[in-house]
């Protein structure tokens, strides 16, 4: 099955999320676990969530990411700052045993001038505080495209992140495809050599989901700025070959465009008439 979604709004919880995944006619679908740019987390209902995962599992879909807030920085210079981090990644863990068996996606950081090597080495001390044998839940390194001081913007940071990290086995990676083109890695035009690097460094037994976006920029411009499907300068034909890419095969993909509903409805019809499969 081509697993294909979009973010949704998780304000009206589990079960609304599952009907907008139905509207847009998606498999699969990503949220944010609290206010993204805030700390705040609504109370979950688990009246709630069992229903949606009741009719998740009718509909096959899953599995789903749920997204940490955009304040969370593993790797601040402030200890005030990795201490929220802690404490958000831990409590947003818990929460997602409500609904077992998914993916957490956090952004690795931003060293705000400690160095790489700091930053690297914060990141992998919350890993390490935080992930337990018991949870079912795989938590995704994102892939980052080099703004200002962040880590993760090539493939060697997120190994050495891993390598640091006693429980490898409840560690993934998500791969955002403009982050990656804005880093300076041909996605576009090279998606074989790309996926090849990402084998060699980090084995692409670990790639567990893909965040499908356009760019705004040109390669290496180490911004980020997602564009519509089509719309930037990744483009629809090498999107049409990320998406139907033999190694890719089976993965989750979601969008993150700047769209609204029935946008993310008419980009998830576009990129089923380009699926091969």
């Amino acid at each position: 099955m081509f697993r294909i979604g979009c973010h949704l709004s998780s304000s009206k919880g589990y079960y609304n999320m599952y009907k907008d995944a139905v509207y847009v006619n998606g498999t699969t679908f990503q949220f944010f676990t609290r206010n993204p740019r805030g700390g705040a987390a609504k109370d979950i209902d688990p009246e709630d969530a069992a229903l949606y995962l009741e009719a998740a599992k009718a509909a096959d879909i899953g599995p789903v990411i749920a997204h940490s807030p955009y304040t969370l920085n593993p790797c601040a210079a402030d200890e005030h700052k990795r201490t929220f981090a802690l404490d958000t990644f831990r409590d947003d863990l818990l929460r997602l045993e409500y609904t077992p068996g998914n993916y957490y996606n956090f952004h690795p950081g931003s060293h705000v001038g400690q160095g790489i090597e700091k930053g690297i080495e914060y990141i992998a001390a919350l890993l390490n505080e935080v992930l337990t044998p018991g949870q079912s839940t795989v938590v995704l390194l994102e892939t980052m495209s080099g703004k200002g001081s962040e880590v993760g913007s090539n493939f060697g940071e997120i190994r050495e992140i891993i390598d640091r990290v006693k429980l490898q086995g409840k560690l993934g990676v998500c791969l955002d495809t403009c982050h990656v083109w804005d880093a300076g890695y041909d996605i576009a035009g090279d998606p074989d050599g790309v996926l090849a690097e990402f084998d060699d460094i980090i084995g692409l037994d670990r790639l567990k989901a893909v965040h499908l976006n356009d760019s705004m920029n040109p390669l290496g411009a180490h911004k980020d700025r997602h564009a519509k499907i089509g719309e930037g300068h990744l483009g629809l034909e090498a999107i049409g070959r990320i998406i139907n890419h033999e190694k890719l095969s089976g993965l989750p993909f979601c969008l993150e465009t700047p769209c609204d509903l029935d946008g993310y409805k008419k980009e998830i019809e576009l990129l089923r008439g380009l699926y091969n499969g």
